[in-house]
């Protein structure tokens, strides 16, 4: 027997069981662990007689992270049987401990997410550290599973099916303090001490422990889905919640399932129809490219992969941020709750204050909701300097320029910040589409300066797009990187071209969508199946955000440039109905009130109704497929075009930056991870089958074509 789960019956007849897997930093649902829970199992069986409890705990760090998902994204529609009758057993092994006869008690050390809570659960009596960086929950559903350990079972019968479900569809995690409030943990405790005592004394004191669901005539809180109030709540959850998904996430809907289908029957057939789902949707391809990318890919990108070796981590102190307005007010914020002190510029001091302002709110805002404390709040507000002197960026060790995209404007603030701060300081533009080798002319010191591209709210968008010029040397790459982390946000890093990565791939998302509105396609149809295809929101609602004032500016600046190099702009459709919503109806997007859609005040938006007349053919209609696929395709296809060029320098890269910058299809894993579960021959003759119907655009990369040739996945 491995010590994987140490077994100590102590003088007083309790058994202290810690798990502590052999060779790895966290515990895992895996072999190691079935293996020694069986032993540990049928041992405190054996010993029944002599045993007066049983207290569960763990020697790592955290309680215990869950699944095994090495194990979990290899598990093939082949392995379905034996994977079903692998999940029986894990049930069945924390079946038997809570109906061991003895009061079991988690001590719950560290974090008890996914299979972990599922341990817990299995306990009759859970008792939590207070302590802030304690999490507990099952985020299952956030990697495209459900909790298969009994989680669905257990929540629905411990809380009711209404307040397990944010649980469980939802993934929500919660703290100590907050899952005792919930009635989901019993006790805190202040220590490791003090939970181990606790946990004995509540042992001492209920020796005829048994869990609420198997006490005789027990009830559901709130009633079955028979009761007419769940009902009720049952008869509109699955619309509101495929509105949500729109049909592109199986898990949470499975997940609605199993819980609604397990609290018609007793409990052990509750646990099969889990059981039955969790090996539906672990053998599918939905759960595997959110595995691969929300998990191995993620933190592959934030144990630094994409960052220069060799350098020490460097800790930025004072950040001067140039232009107030919603970009460097949100960069401002960051950076002040992350701990580091802001210098923010504006031309006038109302403009720098009011995008001080901006972080007041914010911050207020959680006060409000008992997030933070007043004196939290004031200490970070007080670290946020607003100016109209450059002189005030003295002892700067970043400089990040966030001003309108205007080459000229950007040179003449950044070589002055430059001159003003310290000698070695890092000089960054957030320039979304400029590239960064130009814009490096108006320093000094070319090798300091760095592209940190943010996306807008900068407060919510997780990710940070850092884009390396010509002359970037990589000590300033790995500062950039160790800035982007401080913050807590997802760096990804791309070499220099016009547009990098991101707004390249952004812009061939709206100019589709403008293309097919050209075409006479129903403004209707392309929103609806945009949003079925999986992005978050239509190209000609994100257009209209944006605003087509500032795709034209982009455009004009962009002809300049390619003159200058005695290049000329690619023709697109999109162009024509830019210009005609601009020149023609004077609709240059939501700011002004009116774009694709109307703004009416105090009402919700709605699309123009004079699209129809305007734009729509009755005989350009195409099939929802072609528009879901254009929109989808075309996007796939410039992320392989920027790692053929590139720009992109890792697979990981594409995957997050697709999905956390433009909001790629979450569904697929990615823009790359999506050519691969399509399959990349499938994927390429559907390509040019777009590319003989839309336009050569669609044409595969000649990347994408060796690909498949040699019959490989990125």
């Amino acid at each position: 027997m491995t010590d994987a789960i140490r077994y100590e019956k102590g003088q007083d007849n309790i058994v202290v069981l810690t798990m502590d897997m052999p060779g790895q930093s966290a515990n895992t649902m895996n072999a190691v662990y079935r293996e020694a829970m069986g032993a540990i199992v049928a041992r405190l069986e054996a010993e029944k007689e002599s045993i007066a409890g049983v207290i569960v705990t763990s020697a790592k760090k955290t309680f215990f992270a869950g699944g095994d998902l090495g194990e979990l994204i290899k598990v093939t529609k082949a392995d379905a049987k034996t994977f079903y009758e692998m999940i029986l057993n894990i049930k069945g092994q924390l079946r038997r401990l809570e109906t061991l006869g003895k009061p079991v008690v988690a001590a719950i050390n560290g974090a008890a997410l996914g299979g972990g809570w599922e341990i817990a659960l299995a306990c009759h009596h859970r008792i939590a550290l207070d302590n802030p960086s304690v999490q507990l929950g099952l985020p299952e559903v956030t990697l495209g599973l459900l909790p298969g350990g009994g989680g669905v079972v257990r929540m629905v019968r411990l809380l009711g099916l209404e307040k397990a479900l944010p649980y469980l569809v939802e993934g929500k995690k919660v703290r100590p303090d907050a899952a005792l409030k919930a009635g989901l943990i019993h006790e805190q405790a202040s220590d490791k001490d003090d939970l181990m005592v606790k946990a004995r004394a509540w042992i001492t004191s209920n020796p005829n422990a048994v869990q609420p669901w198997d006490v005789k005539g027990y009830k559901i809180p709130g009633g079955t889905p028979s009761s007419p109030n769940v009902a009720q709540m049952l008869a509109i959850a699955p619309s509101v919640l495929r509105d949500k998904t729109k049909g592109c996430f199986p898990a949470p809907e499975k997940i609605m399932c199993a819980a609604v289908e397990g609290a018609q029957v007793d409990f052990d057939t509750a646990q099969i129809i889990e059981a039955r789902y969790f090996t539906e949707l672990t053998t599918g391809q939905v759960a595997k490219n959110m595995i691969g990318t929300f998990w191995f890919q993620l933190n592959e990108i934030n144990a630094g992969g994409s960052r220069p070796q060799g350098f020490e981590p460097y800790v930025t102190k004072k950040v001067g941020v140039l232009g107030a307005g919603m970009m460097g007010a949100g960069i401002a914020y960051v950076s002040a709750v992350a701990g580091i002190d802001v210098v923010l510029k504006d031309v006038s001091i109302e403009g720098a204050e009011k995008g001080k302002d901006y972080s007041a709110k914010l911050l207020e805002k959680k006060v409000g909701r008992g997030q933070m404390s007043a004196e939290k709040r004031d200490g970070i507000l007080a670290r946020i300097k607003p100016t109209i002197s450059d002189a005030d960026f003295e002892g700067c060790d970043l400089i990040i320029e966030a001003v309108f995209e205007d080459r000229d404007l950007k040179a003449n603030v950044t070589a002055a910040a430059e001159r003003a701060a310290m000698s070695d300081a890092v000089i960054a533009s957030n320039t979304s589409t400029l590239p960064i080798t130009g814009l490096a002319g108006a320093v000094q010191k070319q090798d300091k300066f760095i592209g940190l591209h943010f996306f807008s709210p900068v407060d919510k968008m997780p990710l940070v797009e850092i884009i390396k010029g010509e002359h970037t040397s990589d000590e300033t790459l790995a500062r950039g990187f160790d800035y982007v982390m401080q913050i807590k946000k997802t760096p990804i890093v791309v070499n220099d071209s016009r547009g990098f990565f991101t707004s390249r791939v952004f812009g061939t998302f709206t100019n589709e969508g403008l293309a097919m509105l050209g075409e006479g396609v129903s403004a209707a149809m392309i929103e609806n199946e945009t949003r079925k295809a999986g992005m978050p929101v239509g190209p000609l609602a994100i257009s209209d955000e944006v605003s087509m004032s500032l795709m034209n500016h982009i455009r004009q600046q962009t002809i300049k440039d390619l003159a200058a190099e005695g290049k000329q702009i690619p023709a697109h459709p999109a162009y024509a109905v830019i210009d005609m919503m601009l020149n023609e109806y004077k609709r240059p997007g939501k700011a002004a009130g009116a774009g694709f859609y109307d703004y009416p005040v105090g009402g919700k938006k709605h699309l123009w109704p004079e699209l129809k007349a305007r734009f729509e053919k009755a005989d350009a209609q195409i099939s929802q497929l072609d528009v879901r696929d254009r929109i989808l395709f075309i996007q796939a296809i410039e992320t392989v075009r920027c790692m053929e060029e590139g720009v992109l320098k890792s697979v990981a890269d594409a995957n997050i930056g697709s999905i956390f910058g433009i909001g790629f299809a979450a569904w697929t894993g990615g823009a790359l991870q999506f050519i691969n579960q399509y399959g990349v021959k499938d994927f390429v003759a559907r390509a040019q089958y777009l590319a003989e119907q839309y336009g050569e655009r669609f044409l595969p990369p000649a990347l994408l074509l060796e690909k498949a040739a040699k019959n490989q996945l990125f």
